[in-house]
């Protein structure tokens, strides 16, 4: 929660489009092996990114995926347990800017192998829903009830005002889809608003920058601004992170943070995509990580037993007193962002099994 410096950085890639193209090449390039399916995913993530923030790389940008696209139909056929990998990245490529007309073929494709139907999972049935609308094809149109689930779970706050990143990572999806990306109204009533603000909430006290960031994207998809707390923290991260230079490729590290941080940036009119890119292979970096309060606040109401209560007023400074200072300082920046008290209700975890009151 300290302040952070700003520097006036001058870079090589001196226009937006530039370091776009260079974060292009590097990602399609440089980082991993096309074998590699974690190449799939994060090019899939990129190209998601870029076009749904309405971006254009350029097309000699794109043209670090030709050779993919040139033989989608044959990866396609072959590795269809990845479909939904290689139908997003063909029809962003497309709508990028990419000259051909394969997405609609292979949307038909999907629909008529029935792939979306070999999905365990509501939510991969709605991202595959969602990629074969974009050509016209629904590939689960018998299943009537498919978007009624979907907002029956994300309906449910109280899921959210605990911690479970699954759970929260799908409500963000969920709203990603059911928005298409931002571009129609996903219709989120007010429980819905709550979800994310309960699962937020949770991603802020434990200073998750990128869970905080997908549900920050995910308030502006519902039509609500985030809040401002929020906000300013997510943006006093964005430039803490470090791309540097990999002593080789492959290996994990922060590119989903990195992408979904920016994202937000770009989204919320911030900038975002500010980076230089270095040449070859590139790591990403986050910043060094903060302590968030939440595993001490959960261990403090863990050890009330029959002393938890509900109401957030009586709590307020009996937590305090068995926190540490940052954890403090990070629940007094929570408790202005949204109505603590509605969320400290599911959090508290009072009226339990075995008598707790």
């Amino acid at each position: 929660m300290a302040s952070i410096l700003h520097l006036n950085v001058p870079f090589r890639q001196r226009t937006r489009a530039a370091r776009q193209a260079a974060l292009v090449d590097r990602v399609a390039r440089e980082r991993r092996p096309h074998e590699d399916v974690f190449w799939l995913k994060e090019n899939a993530e990129l190209l998601n990114v870029l076009e749904t923030a309405d971006s254009r790389p350029g097309e000699a940008a794109l043209e670090a995926y030709a050779g993919l696209y040139g033989e989608i139909e044959k990866r396609i056929g072959f590795f269809p347990q990845y479909y939904r990998f290689f139908l997003s990245i063909c029809l962003d490529l497309e709508d990028l800017g990419l000259p051909g007309n394969k997405g609609a073929a292979l949307a038909e494709w999907v629909a008529s192998q029935g792939l979306a139907g070999a999905e365990l999972s509501d939510l991969q049935r709605a991202e595959a829903r969602r990629l074969c609308l974009r050509r016209g094809v629904d590939p689960v149109v018998s299943d009537h009830e498919l978007d009624d689930r979907l907002r029956a779970f994300a309906r449910r706050s109280d899921t959210f005002a605990l911690p479970n990143k699954k759970a929260a990572y799908e409500l963000t999806h969920i709203v990603f889809y059911l928005s298409e990306y931002g571009r129609t109204d996903p219709g989120a009533d007010p429980e819905m608003i709550d979800s994310l603000c309960y699962a937020g909430t949770l991603a802020f006290l434990e200073l998750n920058i990128d869970l905080l960031s997908e549900v920050c994207i995910a308030l502006r998809f519902a039509g609500k601004t985030p809040p401002p707390v929020w906000e300013r923290w997510l943006s006093d991260q964005v430039m803490r992170f470090q791309v540097m230079p990999a002593d080789r490729p492959g290996g994990m590290d922060d590119y989903h943070t990195w992408l979904m941080v920016n994202w937000f940036m770009d989204l919320s009119g911030r900038g975002g995509f500010a980076h230089e890119m270095p040449e070859g292979a590139v790591v990403f970096a986050a910043p060094e990580p903060n302590s968030g309060p939440l595993r001490e606040l959960s261990d403090c109401m863990y050890n009330m037993t029959e002393a938890r209560s509900p109401d957030w007023t009586q709590m307020r400074d009996r937590v305090g007193d068995r926190l540490s200072d940052e954890a403090r300082t990070v629940l007094a920046a929570a408790e202005q962002a949204v109505d603590f008290g509605a969320f400290f209700k599911g959090f508290a975890r009072a009226g339990g099994p075995g008598g707790l009151t």
